[in-house]
């Protein structure tokens, strides 16, 4: 039934139309913007879990070298506690900062020189006859001793253990190579010891 008054609404019939205009509210145009922005931040949480891991397991690998490193200086304390030739050789490779894999090489050359004796004295060779005489541990003349004992023991005596094995060691090293103090000297055509 028409209305018997004008429509004052645009409308032909007075009457509202049933449309309904949908315009995107605020709320579901944040939404929709935030989608790649959730995507970003999980993409995010899934590299920072990766970076975790990483620095997780080298924290886990410095920590197993500093346990290992640990427990080789208490075998190398240990052995330093006994004392004796063993104890030496431990003690300046240590102090070196050579591994103690040489121990076996340097003990080889260490009882070839001296026997074990850090108090022996060659007196019958050509360094004796010059008034040189080799001594210690290591065999090492007295120039040679001043040129290459490590400089924390420079004010001992030669016959040190300590001092008298870094200064031989530090002399091969520099003349041989340190291959000779790994195969325990060095060795003639005939396949014997040959002193340093």
């Amino acid at each position: 039934m028409p209305s018997a008054t004008k429509a004052t609404d645009g409308s032909a019939s007075g009457f509202f139309s049933p449309v309904s205009f949908a315009q995107p509210s605020a709320a579901s145009g944040a939404l929709q913007a935030a989608a790649p922005a959730q995507d970003a931040d999980l993409a995010s949480m899934g590299k920072a879990h990766e970076i975790a891991t990483k620095i997780a397991a080298e924290h886990a690998k410095a920590a197993a070298a500093e346990k290992a490193r640990q427990a080789e200086k208490a075998r190398i304390d240990a052995i330093v506690a006994q004392g004796g030739l063993d104890g030496w050789i431990a003690e300046a490779l240590d102090h070196m900062g050579l591994s103690q894999s040489y121990a076996s090489g340097l003990k080889r050359i260490i009882l070839k020189e001296s026997n074990g004796n850090p108090h022996a004295i060659n007196n019958w060779d050509s360094n004796a006859a010059a008034g040189n005489p080799s001594e210690g541990l290591m065999q090492v003349i007295p120039s040679t001793f001043a040129a290459y004992v490590h400089p924390d023991f420079a004010d001992r005596s030669i016959t040190d253990p300590i001092a008298n094995i870094t200064a031989g060691v530090r002399y091969m090293i520099d003349r041989y190579g340190i291959d000779t103090l790994d195969a325990g000297g060095r060795v003639g055509s005939h396949g014997g010891y040959i002193g340093y």
